[in-house]
């Protein structure tokens, strides 16, 4: 089945291409979950106004994710739980170490907000 992605999908192409996928990929993944179109003559029609509105739509999303590292690398963490009801909440799949933190210290932790947007908590471990 031809689909036009209106997101990066992995694995299968970048937003705005034109690709062939099966048909039960298409149907029951991408489509529900609005990462693709039908590759449909109307809608290959208005391709140029699609991926208009997805750009328009992913500049948001990464001025968003810029404002929100901002307030991240703003903050700095001091103990295992979150400190008050105003914490930022993150995925923790986001979330990336390079080793897990066993000692004391300060250390950065890797926050990844946009595929192009990265920020950087500072975390400090301290004995009670």
């Amino acid at each position: 089945m031809k689909i036009i992605l209106l997101d990066d999908v992995t694995k299968v192409g970048r937003r705005g291409e034109v690709r062939d996928v099966s048909d039960g990929y298409a149907r029951n993944f991408l489509i529900p979950k609005r990462l693709a179109l039908s590759a449909t003559a109307g809608n290959l029609k208005n391709l140029e106004h699609i991926k208009k509105q997805q750009e328009a739509k992913a500049d948001r999303v990464k001025a968003d994710a810029e404002s929100l590292r901002a307030r991240i690398e703003a903050l700095a963490y001091g103990e295992r739980r979150q400190a008050s009801e105003e914490g930022i909440q993150m995925d923790r799949k986001r979330i990336t170490l390079d080793e897990p933190i066993k000692a004391l210290g300060e250390f950065s932790v890797s926050m990844r907000l946009h595929p192009e947007v990265t920020a950087q908590l500072k975390v400090t471990v301290a004995r009670e």
